[in-house]
């Protein structure tokens, strides 16, 4: 069972600002790492973050900032993590075997480069925790929104129900419902490829295609994750629910949705790099797109959504011609 004590965040951008909102809801002490010493003593001046999310106003009378990654995991039982994936491995060098008896909860979605691997079989396999020590949050639910005190809705899986109820309850309040799951793979690798089909949607849109055509990229999608997590790990999940279809919709059609913004860059004529660069945020799915290909190779699962994303980011195929080709492998 997951210790009532001592929890981190490890993340200060938008969805890590966004889960310190909630939690500070319920918890009478956060440990939270931010990795810019100046934000933090803006943090703690104006109770603001200075770069994200910064209608919110932080209760820094409950917090405790670490500019220190290790000593935030030592000082906590339960640490939930908020660092986008491409970044996982740096932010946590030099922290073997410091996860002993931690119960580990990934708010991140997103492959790690490198290792092919979602932030649970990251922990998994790198750092040796039990799959039993690890939960994941997942949507339907922006940041954005989150902070706007908009109704939201989480999922929370864990191998054992009590402790996604525990992480759950700690989430939850009047604007945000969290609802539990067991599912782990599926819903961590239902958001990884959510924010491939999102890049896909905003690139249809950047091109002019309406929203005809984006019903049926989305309907496809959706058969095409299926068609994913029933080859390599099948289970009882149902694909239409919120964690699965919510957020994949609610990822490729909102304006908050950073993939979807990435997308229609790309579709409008930007590069990758000049995109990434302009945004000032991360788009996971352009990283996660590689893995997935990669992944793939084993599994040989039919995704042409992902196929197409793949061949304009990283063979530099010319979207309209790439898309064009898509339009006649969707039904």
């Amino acid at each position: 069972m997951v210790s009532k004590n001592r929890i981190a965040l490890l993340g200060g951008g938008s969805w890590g600002t966004a889960l310190a909102k909630l939690l500070l809801n319920n918890v009478d002490q956060l440990n939270w790492f931010i990795r810019n010493e100046e934000d933090i003593r803006f943090i703690e001046k104006y109770k603001h973050n200075p770069k994200y999310l910064t209608s919110i106003e932080l209760d820094t009378s409950k917090i405790s900032f670490y500019g220190n990654i290790h000593k935030a995991i030592q000082s906590s039982d339960l640490i939930i993590i908020a660092i986008p994936a491409p970044f996982l491995e740096k932010s946590l060098k030099g922290s073997e075997g410091m996860f002993e008896n931690k119960f580990i909860v990934s708010a991140v979605k997103g492959i790690v480069p490198g290792y092919n691997l979602t932030v649970a079989e990251f922990f998994n396999q790198i750092y040796k925790v039990p799959f039993s020590s690890i939960g994941i949050i997942s949507g339907p639910s922006h940041a954005e929104e989150i902070a706007l005190e908009r109704l939201s809705y989480l999922t929370i899986s864990s191998k054992n129900k009590k402790d996604a109820r525990f992480i759950a309850d700690h989430l939850s309040c009047y604007y945000v419902k969290a609802k539990v799951s067991t599912d782990i793979y599926g819903t961590e690798y239902a958001a990884v490829l959510k924010n491939i089909v999102a890049i896909a949607a905003g690139i249809s849109h950047g091109l002019g295609y309406g929203d005809n055509f984006q019903a049926v990229l989305i309907s496809n999608a959706l058969q095409e994750i299926k068609r994913f997590l029933d080859k390599t790990y099948k289970s009882k999940r149902k694909i239409n629910s919120s964690p699965y279809l919510g957020d994949l919709i609610v990822t490729a059609y909102s304006q908050f949705s950073r993939n979807r913004t990435f997308g229609t860059m790309i579709g409008k004529g930007y590069s990758a790099k000049s995109a990434q660069l302009e945004m000032n945020m991360v788009a996971e799915g352009y990283y996660a797109v590689n893995c997935i290909k990669e992944i793939n190779e084993q599994y040989k699962v039919n995704m042409p959504i992902v196929n197409a994303v793949y061949h304009i980011l990283h063979d530099k195929i010319s979207p309209a011609i790439e898309i064009k080709l898509l339009e006649e492998k969707l039904k």
